[in-house]
């Protein structure tokens, strides 16, 4: 698996799906701070799948598996 491609991807999709559920949970009125933290960490789990897709999709296309195009 292209390692750098993933942390790449992880770090975008981790920002934006903690973002997501924290923006649901405030609106949902779940503003204690164990719900905040909670939201946070939902979004970091969340994110682990979606890179972990997005990634073996785009090295298919692209043809290299392994990273730094060695």
């Amino acid at each position: 698996m292209n390692w750098a491609l993933f942390s790449v991807i992880y770090a975008m999709a981790s920002t934006v799906s903690m973002g997501l559920c924290l923006i649901a949970a405030l609106v949902f009125d779940f503003n204690g701070t164990a719900h905040i933290l909670m939201a946070v960490g939902v979004g970091i789990l969340l994110a682990i799948p979606a890179a972990l897709t997005l990634t073996k999709k785009i090295s298919r296309i692209t043809g290299k598996e392994e990273g730094y195009g060695l």
